[in-house]
């Protein structure tokens, strides 16, 4: 299993820790930190924060973006500045996984002065009621890949280690692996080794809390003044077709969903994307958008993500389900929506 976000928060304070250091002793250039400072004077800006360059990419070249040719590279990213509608924005790309997404969104926050996060990018799908090309703006998210794995013999009402301590709980219910056994004839009733693993929230640790005073968190909500202007996107029109002789079945729309969902893994299984909706009740599923979230929500920066769907999760739709097929098509529904957002905050 990939590295969780409490892992990526302990690399994120060594690395801030890391770069106090080397402002101190020089090895930040003058040059990069005057351009800093200059960049904080002109905010507030929007922070844009984008997954990886084939979703970064239709953005730049949108009309509706101005680039101010100018840009800041730091530890290993670069921050673009520029303008959508009236708003300044700033663009960065965080590259996959949660680690990376959440690293990239604290740098963001702590370098520069931001008024609110729009997160983009495509998703696999995990709702049935939905197709390739929609794009999705869930009302909250969670990051569902931190499990506690119970010991073979335990089971449900069972304690977990460390349960009475506020570590772990069973609150947020678990996965049976023996639910998902195959080709069993010699019993009715069949186990599996690798026994239940068991949800888990995020430690957070509020931005104006008392340091080392954890609280946890499950489900994260968007801001709901952005959520009210997203919601009056529904009848944006977006991209059906490839090309002359590619076309989607069914139009592509904007839904406001109830939940999206994030992982350190990327899904392409049928049964668990059953599974996970069936429990959870989520629609987009990819490997960033929780960690932009729960940074988002520990700051008290307001955050929105807007998500387009490129595939149903281990196929099974009627189009083709290869996302690299879908994938451009996916990008720029969600760049369509993102700028339209973006010049309705202006307005």
């Amino acid at each position: 299993m990939a590295m969780t976000l409490r892992h990526a928060f302990v690399m994120l304070l060594a690395l801030m820790l890391v770069l106090d250091e080397r402002q101190a002793d020089g090895a930040v250039s003058a040059e990069v930190q005057k351009l800093i400072h200059e960049a904080k004077l002109n905010g507030p800006y929007v922070g844009v924060v984008i997954p990886n360059l084939f979703e970064l990419s239709p953005l730049l070249h949108n009309p509706n973006f101005t680039s101010a040719n100018f840009t800041i590279p730091f530890s290993g990213r670069r921050f673009r500045f520029g303008a959508i509608g009236e708003k300044r924005v700033i663009l960065v790309m965080t590259g996959l996984s949660l680690i990376n997404a959440g690293i990239t969104t604290q740098l963001l926050l702590t370098l520069f002065k931001i008024e609110g996060v729009v997160h983009y990018g495509i998703a696999v799908n995990a709702n049935p009621s939905l197709n390739i090309g929609d794009v999705t703006i869930p009302k909250y998210w969670s990051q569902t890949s931190l499990w506690y794995w119970q010991r073979y013999g335990d089971g449900p009402s069972d304690e977990l280690t460390l349960e009475s301590n506020g570590d772990y709980t069973r609150e947020l219910g678990f996965l049976k692996f023996a639910n998902f056994t195959t080709n069993v004839t010699a019993s009715p009733s069949h186990d599996n080794l690798l026994n239940n693993v068991w949800y888990q929230p995020e430690e957070v640790f509020f931005i104006d809390g008392t340091p080392e005073q954890r609280q946890h968190a499950f489900w994260v909500p968007v801001d709901s003044k952005y959520l009210r202007i997203a919601k009056t996107l529904a009848d944006l029109k977006l991209e059906g077709c490839l090309n002359s002789t590619t076309c989607l079945d069914e139009q592509p729309r904007v839904v406001t969903v109830q939940r999206g969902t994030s992982g350190s893994v990327f899904l392409d299984n049928a049964a668990y994307r059953s599974f996970i909706y069936s429990k959870f009740n989520v629609s987009p599923v990819d490997m960033e958008s929780a960690s932009v979230a729960l940074i988002c929500l520990q700051q008290r920066v307001p955050f929105i993500i807007i998500r387009a769907l490129s595939d149903l999760a281990g196929g099974g739709s009627a189009e083709s389900n290869e996302a690299d097929i879908f994938t451009s098509l996916a990008a720029n529904n969600a760049v369509t929506v993102v700028m339209e957002f973006i010049k309705q905050l202006s307005a």
